[in-house]
């Protein structure tokens, strides 16, 4: 796939940052400098979601991963996992969630975690009162909110990505263990 909207020229100093914290520059940032108030205002509606604390960072990053596996955003995929990495989480199970229900490695609140990203994701949203129920009693209030607009979040992310013919930039390349492909199903997440 190819992009489908031209990179734009960012600032040098933002370019050098991004450089700096990540190798190169990640191709979203360049897309998206098209429309600068627009890249500015999502890069700080970013920053601000990467500081919430309610949710487990795993159970985040899980949930986004499994928005990107099921959307077909490579780029997503490739980033979170080279962001779980960084914040040494389990890369062993990290690695596994394109393919999360036939994978071992889960805890049960995980994979409810991940279920409830794929209910989200699907349209219409298949999300059920039992699901939502059972994560409010294990998370709580304050973490299920912040889990579901994390999950909306990677939801803009995954589907604005594909939109634009974004994908992988090999980040993940830099992670010991190869993220798992996800088994071919027809897209849509089962309602269980």
């Amino acid at each position: 796939m190819a992009l489908r909207i031209p990179k734009a020229e960012l600032p040098a100093g933002l370019r050098e940052n991004l450089v700096k914290q990540l190798g190169s520059v990640p191709e979203p940032n360049e897309v998206l400098w098209n429309n600068p108030k627009l890249a500015e205002d999502n890069q700080e509606f970013a920053a601000k979601v990467a500081t919430w604390d309610a949710a487990d960072a795993s159970l985040k990053t899980f949930a986004h991963m499994a928005v990107a596996a099921q959307v077909g955003c490579s780029w997503c995929l490739d980033i979170n996992y080279f962001a779980a990495l960084n914040q040494n989480l389990d890369l062993a199970k990290a690695s596994q969630v394109p393919r999360w229900r036939e994978s071992e490695v889960f805890t049960p609140l995980e994979r409810e975690v991940m279920e409830y990203a794929e209910a989200m994701t699907n349209t219409p949203t298949t999300v059920t009162d039992e699901l939502s129920a059972s994560l409010l009693g294990r998370l709580g209030p304050a973490a299920l909110v912040e889990l579901t607009v994390f999950i909306g979040f990677a939801n803009l992310a995954a589907r604005c990505n594909t939109a634009h013919g974004i994908t992988s930039q090999g980040y993940s390349d830099a992670c010991e263990i190869p993220l798992a492909g996800r088994p071919q199903t027809s897209g849509v997440a089962s309602a269980s």
